[in-house]
């Protein structure tokens, strides 16, 4: 409420406030919410690498929009280093998800990051994105 004024004042220190209190807690949408707090530097100062933490944590939980924000953050190399297998490998977990509209638009940025691998890290990308859905995030 408070991070988009609806019923109280527009306040984002508040909104982080109380994201991380339910962050804390485990729950995935405050922990995605928290992460885009700290890439925007709203209501927290700008944080990639704590933004990529909470991303992390909701992404590792099937959370759609961190697992497409976390792969945003490894393609920019913001807070992490640049990793386009990674995100590749997020894109095609968010595709699992997503449908009309926004699974065409993950799906062309899926192929835009499948265009700067090369044939081997494809394959790795492909791999690591079956082996997280068919029980967890993958050691890498």
């Amino acid at each position: 409420m408070y991070a988009e004024g609806r019923g109280v004042p527009l306040d984002d220190a508040e909104a982080v406030r109380w994201y991380r209190l339910a962050a804390e807690q485990g729950d995935i949408v405050a922990q995605a919410n928290l992460g885009l707090m700290y890439a925007e530097g709203r209501g927290a100062p700008l944080d990639d690498a704590e933004a990529v933490r909470w991303y992390r944590l909701a992404a590792e939980q099937g959370d759609v929009v961190a697992q497409v924000n976390l792969a945003v953050m490894y393609v920019d190399g913001r807070g992490v280093s640049a990793d386009n297998v990674l995100a590749h490998m997020w894109l095609d977990l968010a595709l699992l998800q997503l449908t009309g509209e926004s699974l065409q638009q993950t799906r062309e940025a899926r192929d835009v990051v499948g265009l700067r691998l090369t044939g081997t890290q494809l394959e790795e990308a492909q791999r690591l994105a079956r082996e997280w859905e068919s029980r967890g995030l993958p050691d890498r």
